[in-house]
């Protein structure tokens, strides 16, 4: 068993790397409206493209009888359509390579008897949510079949926040293997609130501005507003609140959506210098030292990029790294929680730390 440990975890940071790409892709699949291109879900199947051109002619008219293509893209070529589809298809085939190469040596080191029963039921766990976010995926994509040009926001947010989540996860059980204790010391008493606490706030504001960045792709609400620091030439734009009941606004306003997503992005560079300022106190944890600088060294490259992302209208390379910025901030924020409690974990006899 002892011989496996270290491509059991070697397996986990690169299904890590493979869900980043994954959300990266998906960024620019919604960036690039190539979403709804592929109409039909084959999940067995539907990792082959159109081979012949009648096939291609086939599945684009599929997609003219959509909404999407009646109300945005009417009059669009087979060309065109290629593009687009392209860009779906890379982001469903990764999908479908994220479950292989997690199920794959899962069942090989299952039959190797490399993994300790602490760490089956979470594996087992993630799989399951690996399947679960398939089908968040095309009853997202189902939404933008009836009589609209893209899909609800609220099923893309719970398909980003889902994301969010399993990348969470998976981090949290690989970083628990390299960040483990030499001994099976407690080390709570060591690890004063005020440093806990702001790693706590990070995380929380982190995803919570991740969670308003869906919903600011989910209504294309970077498209406009494009000055900073002021909103329709002011702090607060006009037609924030005006939908009622007050609460569609927090979902539905492109305005509301967009100042809140600018607030929590605010919120996250107070959190972030917040952290720091309480990591390089006298007693800390060095490495906790050097997360806290790179996360504050990433939230102003992602300030920046944002302000840019937003003033240049939306470019799409830039709103990828927008997206890798965000990603990199809640990965170090995983990982400086991860690190706080993982002198908690108890050892197993080969020396390797459980979940």
């Amino acid at each position: 068993m002892h011989q496996h440990q270290k491509a059991v975890t070697i397996w986990l940071f690169c299904c890590c790397a493979m869900v980043v790409v994954m959300m990266l892709v998906g960024a620019a699949t919604r960036l690039t409206e190539s979403g709804l291109s592929m109409v039909e879900w084959r999940p067995l199947v539907g990792w082959i493209p159109p081979l012949s051109e009648a096939e291609w002619r086939r599945v684009f008219d599929l997609y003219r009888q959509t909404s999407e293509y009646r109300l945005q893209h009417a009059g669009m070529g087979l060309g065109s359509f290629q593009k687009i589809f392209w860009w779906e298809y890379a982001h469903r085939l990764w999908g479908r390579l994220i479950g292989i190469v997690f199920a794959a040596p899962f069942l090989w080191f299952l039959y190797r008897r490399a993994l300790n029963r602490a760490l089956l039921p979470h594996l087992a766990g993630l799989f399951l949510l690996g399947g679960v976010q398939g089908l968040i995926g095309w009853w997202m994509v189902q939404s933008g079949f009836v009589n609209r040009a893209d899909v609800s926001q609220y099923r893309l947010v719970a398909h980003l926040a889902m994301a969010v989540g399993i990348l969470g996860y998976l981090l949290w059980l690989a970083l628990g293997r390299v960040m483990a204790p030499d001994h099976p010391v407690q080390r709570a008493e060591k690890t004063p609130v005020w440093v806990i606490l702001p790693a706590w706030v990070i995380l929380c504001v982190i995803v919570l501005t991740i969670v308003s960045g869906g919903f600011v792709a989910g209504l294309n609400a970077g498209l406009i507003y494009n000055t900073w620091p002021s909103m329709d030439g002011g702090f607060l734009p006009n037609a924030y609140g005006d939908l009622r009941p007050w609460w569609r606004n927090l979902f539905e306003n492109v305005a509301t959506v967009q100042f809140n997503h600018r607030l929590a992005a605010y919120g996250t560079f107070v959190s972030v210098l917040w952290f720091f300022w309480t990591a390089r106190r006298k007693g800390s944890d060095e490495r906790i030292r050097k997360i806290a600088t790179a996360a504050l060294v990433v939230v102003c490259v992602q300030l920046l990029l944002g302000i840019t992302t937003l003033l240049l209208v939306v470019p799409i390379s830039l709103a990828v790294l927008h997206q890798l910025g965000a990603i990199t901030l809640f990965c170090l924020s995983v990982a400086s929680l991860r690190l706080l409690y993982g002198t908690k974990a108890r050892l197993d006899r080969q020396g390797a730390a459980q979940p």
